[in-house]
């Protein structure tokens, strides 16, 4: 642990136009806590450093992105010179307890101290208005449970940091112990909770031009409820595969061993339920709404808008339903970030890149993923034959706004929900935007192609699955010229009011069913997800399009809420932790990962001719997942280190 009196304030802070003047400034120099806290503007700056220590979710660095089963790309060093593939590592299976990939154990324990040391000294600031002062120990407060709540994802059991020991501690008060799991929860809700009192914490940000990102009420309550239906969880919540994991003085980390209906397990269940409605309603004050763009000239078709309201949805920055965005983490064109990554060469106008090769894909099991036009799973919608998806078809004019009229793709590809459209790109699918803003004359319409001879085995460039996460990509972004990308940024959102909204959901459905007194609640709020999706609610959607009303019992609305989630929320780093957290995850790595025959697009022949050898399922990556996956391993070294810390299971 470093010394309590010489603390360096180190971290340098990204910035973005419009996403807050204030996270631009570095400490000069501040080399001691007199320095750091002996004005305002120097206690500012360390209020800074406790916001530089935020986990850098959703980029190359983030084990959540190429770490799960959603995007996947070839481990080869024409593409790992441009963009982090670490993560693939997790992905494969090859994490290991000597040097843990994207491991975040100090990082967010040093993130810990630093919060601790502003709390702590805070109050002695001479020139710090006294509401000022209570607001920003209050956002140090919020950050200090969510770098805890980081952790125990990622860790489960943690020690927990309530207060900086005194530099002249003794050697055995630095050896901390591992805390129950229920404790670590417990806790990191009494931090928010003490944030939230009063009035300390603003419920909007008091000056848009320079302080989005910091924490604000809302934020704190949709934290929350999310810790609670995370400790709800069943990764979390009398989880019997831990019930081995224990201190060496035999204090047992997990509760483990009651009745799945014990008041125990329910009770957080109720308590989850509490927290989502009572943050919904402080968003919903808040001005927070789930976001539609408004074509107030009435330029577009229908289909277009809804386009543009799905990509805007997570990659306009700030827009009215992001609760909360990592003003650390910001998403622009440059050399190893996600859009520069993703992003496709488009015909007409194709621009001629030899570095931009669209590396990220998603494999064929998440293209499945998502649901028909009528809302249902692929395989339920009794108004298709499942048999018949990789069968080829050709567009027709009808599809001009989704598919190229005329391109020839396979069944898959037609009659999906607006969010595929939006969200996932592959060979032939119309790309709207990026210099072209036109709907009404189809031949203008962009369209993602697959150069011939792209992917060629030998430099292992391009696209290896037929896929692209297009959700990544401002629809008014677009190549202007060779390997140089034009495109607005964003902060890459913790947050969103859909995620919310889904929490709450399940929450409802865990806690008392379907058809318990808050099931009303429940539909309302995952149909509005479904309504701005441009989707029939469940009800609607199961009693008309599937010969089974799954929705009518609690499993089966878990199915429904479940796989509502993952589609939602693709691609934004939610899926890795949440299929953890419900204990699906050896299910759903069961699916190997598929991709299609990209190979073949560097043979001559006719586009029939190709798409017949394209669209044949080729084998990516065989996963595998196993109870040590669920949690990292702390690193032996820091085990050798102090040996009352424990290993989690299976390391």
């Amino acid at each position: 642990m470093k010394k309590h009196k010489m603390i360096i304030i180190f971290a340098a802070l990204m910035s973005l136009t419009a996403c807050g003047d204030w996270l631009d400034v570095v400490p000069d120099g501040v080399a001691t806590l007199e320095m750091a806290f002996n004005s305002r503007i120097q206690a500012l700056k360390y209020l800074a450093t406790c916001y530089s220590y935020m986990p850098k979710n959703g980029g190359a660095n983030d084990p959540a992105i190429l770490g799960s089963d959603e995007i996947w790309t070839r481990n080869t060093t024409h593409f790992s010179g441009r963009f982090n593939i670490a993560g693939l590592t997790i992905s494969e299976g090859r994490l290991n307890a000597t040097s843990p990939t994207m491991e975040r154990w100090s990082g967010l324990y040093q993130a810990l101290r630093v919060c601790n040391t502003f709390i702590e000294n805070a109050p002695s600031v001479p020139d710090l208005p006294a509401w000022e002062r209570e607001q920003w120990i209050a956002e140090a407060t919020v950050l200090k449970a969510y770098y805890h709540f980081c952790l125990v994802q990622m860790y489960g059991p943690v020690p927990l940091i309530r207060e900086n020991m005194p530099v002249d501690v003794d050697v055995y008060s630095v050896k901390v112990k591992r805390e129950p799991v229920d404790e670590c929860f417990r806790y990191i809700v009494e931090l928010i909770n003490e944030a939230c009192a009063g009035d300390m914490l603003p419920t909007i940000v008091l000056d848009p031009a320079s302080d989005l990102g910091r924490i604000t009420k809302p934020i704190a309550l949709a934290l929350k409820a999310k810790v609670l239906v995370t400790a709800a969880s069943p990764l979390f919540n009398n989880n019997n595969d831990q019930s081995t994991l224990a201190n060496r003085d035999g204090t047992k980390l997990f509760t483990t061993g009651l009745d799945p209906a014990a008041a125990a397990v329910t009770a957080k269940w109720d308590s989850a339920v509490t927290a989502c409605r009572e943050a919904i309603a402080l968003c919903h004050d808040a001005g927070i709404m789930l976001y539609e763009f408004r074509d107030a000239a009435n330029r577009y078709t229908d289909t277009i808008v809804m386009d543009i309201t799905l990509r805007n949805a997570f990659n306009l920055r700030w827009n009215s339903e992001v609760i909360w965005a990592n003003t650390q983490m910001i998403s622009t064109p440059s050399n190893g970030g996600m859009i520069h990554a993703t992003i496709p060469k488009l015909n007409p106008d194709y621009v001629n890149s030899n570095d931009l090769c669209q590396w990220l894909g998603m494999p064929i099991k998440i293209a499945t993923m998502f649901y028909t036009a009528n809302g249902v799973p692929l395989e339920e919608d009794n108004t298709r034959n499942i048999g018949d998806i990789y069968n080829l078809r050709t567009a027709q004019a009808a599809d001009r706004l989704y598919i190229r009229q005329g391109r020839g793709t396979v069944d898959l590809h037609f009659d999906r929900e607006p969010r595929f459209y939006a969200w996932v790109g592959f060979d032939g699918a119309v790309w709207f935007g990026a210099g072209r803003y036109d709907d009404k004359d189809a031949s203008s319409l962009r369209y993602l192609a697959f150069k011939m001879g792209e992917t060629d085995g030998t430099q292992a460039q391009g696209n290896w699955t037929g896929y692209i996460p297009k959700k990544y990509i401002p629809y008014e972004a677009q190549l202007t010229a060779v390997n140089t990308i034009s495109s607005p940024s964003y902060a890459w959102p913790v947050m969103r009011l859909s995620d919310l909204y889904l929490l709450y959901a399940e929450a409802i459905n865990e806690a008392e069913g379907p058809s318990g007194p808050n099931s009303a609640e429940m539909f309302r709020y995952i149909d509005l997800v479904r309504d701005r999706a441009g989707l029939l609610g469940v009800k609607a959607s199961w009693d008309t399009y599937t010969n089974s009303p799954k929705y009518s019992n609690r499993d089966g609305m878990r199915q429904i809420i479940q796989q509502e989630r993952m589609i939602e929320l693709s691609f934004e780093g939610q899926r890795f932790w949440d299929i953890r957290r419900w204990k699906t995850a050896p299910t759903v790595y069961h699916t190997p990962l598929m991709g299609w025959n990209m190979m073949v697009s560097n043979l001559d022949g006719t586009e029939e001719e190709v798409n017949r050898l394209m669209y044949q399922p080729q084998l990516l990556l065989e996963q595998k997942f196993g109870v040590r996956d669920y949690f990292w391993p702390i690193r032996t070294g820091d085990i050798d280190i102090n040996p009352n810390l424990v290993q989690n299971i299976g390391w």
